[in-house]
């Protein structure tokens, strides 16, 4: 079984209740292991600077990781993105990122694509519609030049925490697309499909 390592966003904790959900949904999937970064530790709402959360991705892996252990960072917004950080130093099987900040917040809205061009890692992003942090097309743009094996479920009416509008669905319904979407990608990721965006259905 591998190790799930979830990781939460900047605006809660790994005990909020989306978090929680979300830690017990992949409960079969995997080993699922949650950790907080310092500031959330110390009880801060600003984050740390970006060595500083990589350092405490990497830290809380090698404390949960078991000997020979598949592990597999998943991390929900600023989670997904240091995740794919710590990918670059730390041999993983996987990502999958809930909700990428590929676009970041201000006047300037700047795009993180530095670390998603350098990384090798295969990696699933599962993106909601109505996200405003990573628009469909600017995100499928971007992974289109990823040197990574990736994968993109797209849910429909999704918003930055993938909940859809009622009009959209039955969130259970779309939560258990996104859990069945994570749990074939944890299964294949040690023999990856070659390069390139591969549409989930």
């Amino acid at each position: 079984m591998s190790l799930l390592l979830l990781a939460p966003g900047a605006g809660a904790p790994s005990t909020s209740t989306w978090m929680t959900a979300w830690a017990e949904r992949l409960a079969g999937v995997g080993r699922v292991a949650r950790f907080d970064y310092p500031y959330q530790l110390a009880g801060q709402k600003r984050p740390d600077r970006l060595p500083t959360l990589i350092d405490a991705h990497r830290a809380a892996l090698r404390e949960h990781r078991r000997d020979g252990e598949p592990a597999v960072l998943v991390g929900k917004s600023m989670g997904s993105r240091v995740g794919c950080h710590a990918s670059l130093v730390e041999p993983v099987a996987g990502l999958v990122c809930l909700g990428y900040p590929l676009v970041g917040q201000g006047k300037s809205r700047p795009i993180r694509d530095e670390v998603l061009l350098t990384m090798t890692t295969p990696a699933l992003f599962v993106q909601g519609t109505r996200d405003p942090l990573a628009p469909v097309e600017l995100l499928e743009a971007t992974l289109a030049r990823m040197r990574a094996p990736v994968e993109l479920l797209i849910v429909d009416g999704g918003d930055h925490s993938l909940e859809v509008r009622r009009r959209d669905g039955p969130q259970a319904d779309s939560d258990a697309r996104v859990r069945s979407a994570i749990a074939a990608f944890v299964a294949r990721v040690a023999a990856p499909s070659p390069c390139g965006i591969t549409p989930v259905t």
